[in-house]
C-alpha cells in the first residue's frame, strides 16, 4: 500500500504522524487506494463471475428439442412451444471490519501504522471474496438464504443431479439431468495417460459448448500438488520459463490467455492447465473461457447509494480513523449451471465437499 505515501507525497521512511498529515488527506487517499484495489480483485473475479447485478433471482430459459413435423396432403402442422427453464438466485450480505482507537492513539499514529492496519482489512476484503467465490463453485450442495426483503432464496450450485433439465448434449436430441460435481475414481497420485482427468472434464465442458476443431478455450485451475503428475502426462505442452528460449523441435503453445489467478503451467489434451493454490489439494475445477460464466454477484440496487466493493464508512469527517468501519456489501451464486466442472482426485464413490467449504 505504498500508494498512500505518493498521494500525501511524503516518504515512506520519514516519521510523520497522521495528525501532522491531516486525517482528512490520509482519509482520501486511503480511499483512493482501495478503489484501485476494488479493481484488482474484480479483474481477479472476472475469470468466474459473468456480471454483476441488483436482482435477487433470475431464470434461465431453454429452446425446445425435438424433430420438424411431416405433413401430408391437405394437413396441419401442430402447434409447438419452446420449454424448459431453470431459476436461481443469489444472496447479498453484509461483510466489515472496524478500526477504532482513541485521541492519543490517534496522535501518535505514523502514516506507516495506519497502513499496516488498512492493509489487514484490504487482506480481510480479499479473502473473503476469494472463499465465497470457491464456495459458490466447489459446494455441490443447494443453500437457503433468508433475504429481509424476498423472504428465502434457494442458492443454486452448479448442475449437480437435481431435478432440472438441460438443453441436449452434443450427439443427443433429448434433454437430460447434469452432474458437474464428480469423482475420479483414483487417488491424485495416480494421474497418467490412462487416469486423466482432463479428458473427462473438457468431455463434459464440450458436450454442452461445442468441440471446434482445433481445441477449446477451456481452463482447468488445479493444486499445485497436482503440477507434477499433470506435466508427466505425454500429451502435456509446458509454457515455457520466459528466460529459456525453447529448442526448434520443442513444443510450445501459443496464445496463452492471460489475466489468471494462479499460473498458466501448461497445455494438454486440449485445455489450458492453471496453477492456482487456493484450489483445494486433491480438486480440479474447469471452466470454458468462451461461455458465459458460471457465477453471478449480487450488489445492491444503485438508487439505494449504498455504492459496491470495499468501502470505508466514517462517521465523524473530521478525525475519520475514530471508529471507523469498513463495509463490502455482496453475494455470490450460480447462475450459468453448465460451465463449471469440478472434480475430486478420490475413491470414495461419490463427490465430497472439500473442507472447510461446506
Amino acid at each position: 500500500m505504498s500508494a498512500i505515501f505518493g498521494h500525501l507525497n511524503i516518504s515512506d521512511t520519514d516519521r510523520v504522524f497522521a495528525s501532522t498529515a491531516g486525517q482528512q488527506m490520509i482519509f482520501t487517499a486511503a480511499q483512493d487506494y482501495l478503489n484501485r484495489v476494488n479493481a484488482d480483485i474484480a479483474a481477479a473475479m472476472a475469470i468466474f463471475v459473468e456480471r454483476t447485478t441488483s436482482d435477487f433471482k433470475l431464470r434461465y430459459k431453454l429452446p425446445g428439442g425435438g424433430h420438424l413435423q411431416r405433413r401430408g396432403p391437405d394437413g396441419r402442422y401442430g402447434a409447438v412451444k419452446a420449454y424448459g427453464s431453470w431459476d436461481v438466485a443469489f444472496p447479498l450480505e453484509d461483510f466489515g471490519a472496524q478500526m477504532a482507537e482513541n485521541d492519543v492513539d490517534r496522535a501518535y499514529m505514523t502514516v506507516a501504522e495506519l497502513e499496516r492496519h488498512i492493509s489487514t482489512v484490504v487482506a480481510q476484503s480479499v479473502n473473503t471474496k476469494r472463499f465465497e467465490m470457491l464456495k459458490a463453485l466447489l459446494n455441490n450442495g443447494a443453500d437457503t438464504f433468508v433475504d429481509p426483503l424476498q423472504g428465502s432464496l434457494t442458492i443454486q450450485p452448479l448442475a449437480n443431479g437435481d431435478s432440472v433439465t438441460y438443453p441436449p448434449v452434443l450427439g443427443s436430441e433429448s434433454e437430460a439431468i447434469e452432474d458437474h460435481y464428480l469423482e475420479s475414481g483414483y487417488a491424485a497420485s495416480a494421474i497418467s495417460d490412462s487416469n486423466n482427468p482432463y479428458i473427462t472434464i473438457r468431455d463434459e465442458l464440450e458436450e454442452h459448448f461445442g468441440a471446434p476443431t482445433g481445441g477449446s478455450n477451456i481452463a482447468v485451475f488445479i493444486n499445485n500438488a497436482q503440477v507434477s503428475k499433470t506435466e508427466d502426462l505425454s500429451d502435456f505442452d509446458d509454457v515455457p520459463d520466459r528466460y529459456i528460449q525453447p529448442g526448434q523441435d520443442t513444443d510450445v503453445p501459443t496464445s496463452v490467455p492471460g489475466g489468471m489467478p494462479g499460473r498458466v503451467v501448461g497445455r494438454t489434451n486440449g485445455v489450458w492447465v492453471v496453477e492456482w493454490r487456493w484450489i483445494p489439494s486433491a480438486y480440479m475445477a474447469g471452466v470454458h473461457m468462451d461461455a458465459p460464466k458460471p457465477l453471478v454477484q449480487r450488489i445492491d440496487p444503485a438508487d439505494t447509494n449504498l455504492g459496491q466493493g470495499l468501502q470505508l464508512v466514517a462517521t465523524d469527517t473530521s478525525f475519520p480513523f475514530t471508529g471507523s468501519f469498513w463495509r463490502d456489501r455482496f453475494g455470490l451464486g450460480c447462475g450459468n449451471r453448465l460451465n463449471g466442472v469440478v472434480m475430486e482426485l478420490g475413491v470414495g464413490g461419490t463427490y465430497s465437499i472439500p473442507s472447510g467449504y461446506s
